[in-house]
């Protein structure tokens, strides 16, 4: 393991099965598999020294216990895929926990050891990823912006296009937010513990009840982009790609 990494890290996919735009998304068929099998697949990264399913449903367990994965049944009335982390903190201990979108298919194992490789600062308490915009995401507010300081600190996020580039001479870096998340565990039982803020309820993104408490958030650069799936068109993009890939 690295020397960010000396301590117990562990990856959690949180695998709700009643998501709201795409239901049942975490078992639909992509390429002959169940789409949680490619993140799965996704998360084998040496850093790791167990990944986990956090389950909300029997069917998932059920699939879980067929490919030998470790399952943690989470309550189906658990808001976020961070509670359910938090959840598997409490029965699981390490140093470090990492939250692996379980509609992520597109993910690799890069991912993670970029996620992981500030924690080598005792300072960062909390990671997350960021790649450079695709033009036709900067418009887009499905595709998150972020904006940081010099030393990698998350200034702010939001579904705008952030920084603005007033003069149009093109100089802006706009960055896409990737939504992978790595908590040391006393930060993680902070943010579990807070309520939602204004801007998190305003902007609909959860990592703002970080910045708005104070919660430094470190946020690390990635060359490979990633699709969420959470639309049968985005399915069809991704089967698309991992096909080409193959």
């Amino acid at each position: 393991m690295t020397s960010a990494t000396k301590d117990r890290v562990v990856g959690v996919i949180p695998a709700r099965l009643a998501s709201t735009r795409l239901p049942r998304k975490v078992l639909r068929d992509l390429l002959g598999e169940p789409l949680l099998a490619w993140v799965y697949r996704a998360a084998a990264c040496p850093e790791l020294d167990e990944v986990i399913v956090a389950a909300d449903s029997a069917e998932v367990a059920e699939l879980c216990r067929q490919r030998g994965w470790r399952c943690i049944f989470t309550s189906p009335e658990l808001p976020s895929g961070t509670d359910r982390l938090f959840a598997v903190s409490r029965e699981v201990d390490a140093a470090i926990y990492v939250n692996i979108q379980g509609d992520e298919p597109l993910l690799q194992p890069q991912h993670v050891s970029a996620l992981l490789a500030p924690f080598a600062r005792p300072e960062v308490e909390v990671t997350t990823l960021k790649v450079r915009c695709a033009a036709e995401d900067i418009a887009n507010p499905n595709a998150v912006k972020v904006v940081t300081a010099a030393d990698g600190r998350a200034l702010y996020f939001s579904r705008a296009t952030i920084p603005f580039d007033r003069d149009g001479d093109g100089r802006a870096v706009i960055w896409k937010h990737l939504g992978l998340y790595a908590y040391r565990k006393a930060a993680l039982a902070r943010f579990a513990a807070l309520p939602p803020g204004r801007l998190e309820q305003t902007e609909r993104l959860e990592q703002l009840r970080l910045l708005e408490n104070r919660i430094a958030l470190y946020v690390a650069e990635t060359e490979e982009d990633t699709i969420g799936v959470d639309t049968e068109e985005d399915l069809l993009r991704v089967e698309a790609l991992l096909k080409s890939r193959l």
